[in-house]
């Protein structure tokens, strides 16, 4: 039986507050931590399967021509070769969780450098690489194609922007005013699992598995792809060893593993190489954008001005949404926010962690610290005099908010009082500067569903198609249900990443917890409704610990009250007018230490704090690890990350770990993280957030701004690497 619950009203009930197992926010381990620690938990390439062919996928050398495979018959002849397949089907760009249909550019042309257009299958995957490389391709008559954003057309998406009063007459007439240009370059989602498939046939039903974060999506897109139904296609996907966005939507590699085991009747491995997936899967959309802010002399925003340039492949819908924060964080009655989406032949841009606001704020509070410069106001306090009452443009209230909080408790924590005064503070070579910015990001509740069994012997069990793809699916999910059902997390199993279980909201979007969690939530809801009808007692008046069913006055356990039944909920969990009749976001703040080195340029982050509020926590430790990572990713692309595109061709100049510079342990110093206290009855049922993207939503901005305080460097092209800091200096 399913039971639905569509969010129309705020879950003023909040009945995780009187529930008393006492798992829920508790910072529990992950139950398959050990499995993954001690490599035992078995990744998308890792499956010992019987008679296993491997496939690698061969690549175009431009970005225009029709394609020719110059030597097919040549490479079909070499050692151990099954196949050499050239399949107009391999085409497929990322889909953003959404069932792509069929490509919008011609299959059988590139379109940009490094497009898959082949795969060669061979029994060992030496003998598909050896061949792989010794395949020619030809691209006939092509021309051309523009690659550089700065260059190329451009259309605007005047959906994503506003105008509001006049930014013009305000930038006129303010008391300060700053209007200054950054760029952001485009990144790498680089997760440490490359993607990967196997795939197998029996009959004429498909199993697939994959590497992937939205299965419900991924089964439609595959299906699609591949001219079945839906129904044939199964994907498992247990473990997933990161995505960052890159597995959202469907990769070449899948339908190419598809493809290949239907031809050659056996199934079909493809791996892609740590280029292919830099090469292949998705990028970030690098970003120039235009700040204007203007000030009255009490230090309060009259205007905004955010105008932004991001790219894409021609055809392609998405467009880095660099706005979508900007729109609500501060007030500021006269407003101008525009983006425009350029068509360059580069690989499918699309989510990278916190699309929009990763960039987006991260620009703007850099501008706002130059704007505190040019005030002569201290950073938090420009920021605490601009917090909006009401959402700016749309008037709405917002569902919860403690942003003021974050910034008191962060400088409070951090030290800020004690923040030099710009290139003042020097150790020896190195100067020694406090950075800040505020961090936001909208908040989203997604369709799903999951099924719940309490078990005769007093166990229970959770079973979604929902992902864990690092961020702790599998421990909240059973702590939501033990809290729930009153049970400890060790007799609550969750099972997860099977399209033939309810299908769940997906890992992205930081929706993840709160979408899948409050599917669980109410199938154990109805599973407490009915364990209450059958004690004759009010569901409220019913509490459930330990395995212990306590009402009346009396206590029984809950396998006696079963008597050797089961009972079967399928939550089924739907947005509704709480997401339009209210803003819905998550806030918080950075605070960050530097040290540049004078005579190199160098930068060291000393010290970084965040103070988060995200709702209800569902598991501290958890959400502090989401946080944690955020930042780190916040130091990459303050200092070291950029996929470095030729302007002339388009191909990526740094394709791998070694030259793509992600932060390592020497990088990163300590990190404090504050999760704020904070329910959003608005939100959900379980009164919680998204909190896995927020923590990279501008922190890249307090480093930067540090950068500034120590040196008085104002690097505005991202990343500040030592050559532009030096050249300051």
């Amino acid at each position: 039986m399913t039971e639905q619950l569509k969010m129309d009203a705020p879950a003023t009930d909040r009945r995780l507050d009187g529930m008393a197992q006492g798992l829920v926010g508790a910072p529990l381990d992950r139950p398959e931590g050990p499995l993954k620690v001690t490599g035992t938990a078995t990744y998308a390439d890792e499956y010992r399967i019987e008679n296993l062919a491997h496939g690698m996928l061969v690549r175009a050398p431009g970005n225009s021509g029709r394609v020719r495979l110059a030597n097919r018959e040549a490479v079909a002849a070499m050692p151990g070769v099954l196949a050499v397949i050239h399949d107009p089907r391999l085409l497929r760009n990322p889909a953003q969780g959404t069932a792509n249909k069929a490509p919008v550019q011609d299959p059988n042309e590139a379109h940009y450098l490094g497009q898959p257009v082949a795969l060669v299958v061979a029994e060992s995957f030496e003998q598909a690489r050896h061949a792989a490389q010794s395949l020619e391709i030809a691209l006939e008559g092509g021309a051309p194609r523009p690659v550089d954003p700065e260059t190329a057309a451009y259309e605007p998406q005047p959906a994503k922007g506003v105008d509001q009063g006049d930014l013009d007459d305000a930038m006129a007439k303010a008391t300060h005013s700053i209007d200054v240009t950054y760029r952001t370059p485009s990144h790498s989602s680089a997760p440490m699992e490359p993607h990967a498939s196997i795939a197998q046939w029996e009959g004429e039903d498909l199993t697939l598995r994959g590497s992937y974060q939205m299965l419900k999506y991924n089964r439609n897109e595959l299906a699609d792809a591949l001219g079945i139904h839906p129904d044939r296609v199964r994907i498992l996907a247990p473990y997933v060893g990161g995505g960052f966005g890159s597995k959202l939507g469907l990769a070449p590699e899948a339908v190419a593993a598809a493809i290949a085991a239907k031809e050659t009747g056996r199934p079909v491995s493809v791996a892609l190489t740590r280029p292919q997936v830099f090469e292949t899967t998705m990028r970030r959309s690098e970003t120039r954008q235009r700040v204007r802010l203007t000030v009255d002399p009490e230090g309060r925003l009259t205007g905004i001005g955010q105008a932004a340039l991001v790219s894409n492949l021609p055809g392609e819908v998405f467009s880095e949404p660099v706005l979508q924060a900007t729109h609500f964080l501060y007030a500021g009655e006269n407003r101008r926010l525009s983006l425009d989406l350029a068509r360059v032949h580069r690989l499918c841009a699309g989510s990278v962690r916190a699309p929009g606001e990763a960039v987006g704020i991260t620009v703007l509070e850099c501008a706002m610290d130059e704007l505190a410069e040019a005030a002569g106001i201290d950073p938090v306090e420009l920021r605490r005099r601009n917090i909006p009452e009401k959402d700016p443009e749309s008037g709405k209230e917002f569902s919860s908010r403690r942003f003021r909080e974050a910034l008191d408790s962060g400088a409070e924590a951090f030290g800020w009082k004690d923040r030099p005064a710009t290139r003042s503070r020097r150790e020896g070579e190195w100067w020694i500067g406090y950075g800040m910015a505020s961090a936001a990001r909208i908040n989203v509740l997604k369709e799903s569903r999951a099924r719940v069994t309490l078990a005769p012997d007093g166990t229970a069990r959770v079973e979604t198609d929902m992902t864990d793809i690092g961020t702790g699916t599998y421990a909240i999910l059973g702590q939501i249900a033990g809290e729930m059902l009153g049970l400890p997390r060790e007799s609550v199993e969750v099972v997860l990443g099977d399209t033939d279980l309810p299908a769940a909201a997906g890992s992205g979007g930081s929706w993840g917890a709160s979408s899948s969690g409050t599917s669980v939530y109410v199938a154990c809801q109805a599973i407490r409704a009915q364990l209450a009808q059958r004690l004759g007692v009010a569901e409220t008046d019913l509490t459930l610990r330990d395995g212990q069913a306590v009402f009346d006055n009396r206590t029984e356990s809950l396998a006696a009250i079963l008597n050797g039944d089961e009972i079967v909920k399928e939550g089924h969990v739907l947005p509704g007018e709480t997401s339009k009749a209210v803003r819905q976001a998550t806030f918080g703040a950075y605070f960050v230490e530097v040290a540049v080195n004078g005579v190199t340029g160098e930068t060291r982050v000393r010290r970084m704090h965040g103070s988060f509020a995200a709702g209800r926590i569902l598991n501290a430790k958890t959400a502090r690890s989401q946080c944690l990572g955020g930042m780190i990713f916040g130091i990459g692309m303050a200092l070291t990350e950029e996929m470095a595109f030729d302007d002339r061709d388009g191909h990526l100049a740094n394709h791998n770990l070694a030259e793509y510079h992600i932060p390592v342990n020497a990088d990163v110093p300590q990190i404090t993280v504050e999760l704020l206290e904070e329910r959003d009855d608005w939100a959900s049922p379980l009164q919680a957030k998204g909190i896995g993207e927020l923590g990279i939503c501008g922190a890249a901005g307090a480093i930067v701004n540090a950068i500034y305080n120590a040196t008085g460097v104002r690097v505005r092209d991202f990343p500040a690497t030592l050559d532009k800091v030096l050249a300051g200096l």
